[in-house]
């Protein structure tokens, strides 16, 4: 041997699965949070709009809470898988008066789970706004633009004819921030309401289809 130092291979054990946070939360106060097994991810918090990379959890079961003040806290149990992806979008839904408690804002959270690889490039959209259906559409080079209906909650899928650069989207005549596009992959576009109630939009890449857990 010439002293060339070979990697290990990475014993079962070692392997890590992924969570990763798309803060969707308009209502409440302060910054959100994120509690894995009863630990702080970030002392900082996140803001409405951030999206985190990927936070490496031991493979099996996790319990995942999501705070933020105003706002009924959100619980899930999580699987992970090793070398898998889940994103967590935690959203909020007003919650109508009741005999015992007034009207308020309580937590969801969807969750995506990873698929098969994308071997080309397309465009996944989800959608956390009030909205019960939104009308995207998606331009190709040729300036046509496609028509992609993004029910709430639900995944919708449609193919980038763009090799690369900045794919425009729009609804309802109004610009939607651009997919910025680069190697074949997943581009998942994230559409959610601000305080106001008005549809944002926010771009993240994957390396696999996606679909709601």
């Amino acid at each position: 041997m010439s002293g060339l130092l070979l990697a290990a291979p990475v014993a079962a054990a070692d392997k890590v699965g992924f969570v990763r946070l798309v803060d969707a939360v308009a209502q409440g106060q302060d910054k959100l949070q994120l509690v894995i097994d009863g630990e702080v991810m970030n002392q900082d918090g996140y803001q409405l709009g951030d999206v985190t990379g990927g936070i490496g959890l031991k493979p099996g079961s996790h319990q995942v809470a999501i705070r933020r003040p105003g706002v009924s806290e959100g619980l899930t149990r999580l699987v992970i898988a090793a070398d898998s992806t889940t994103t967590l979008i935690p959203f909020a839904e007003r919650v109508p008066a009741t005999d015992d408690k007034p009207a308020h804002w309580a937590m969801r959270i969807l969750r995506l789970k990873q698929m098969e690889p994308v071997t080309k490039r397309s465009a996944t959209f989800v959608s956390v706004s009030q909205t019960p259906e939104h009308e995207v559409e998606i331009s190709a080079p040729n300036g046509i633009w496609t028509r992609v209906f993004v029910k709430r909650l639900a995944i919708t899928r449609t193919p980038i004819h763009y090799p690369e650069g900045y794919v425009p989207l729009r609804c309802k005549a109004r610009k939607l921030p651009s997919i910025p596009v680069g190697e074949p992959g997943n581009y998942v576009v994230v559409l959610y309401d601000d305080a106001a109630g008005n549809l944002q939009a926010l771009n993240l890449q994957d390396y696999k289809y996606l679909s709601a857990d």
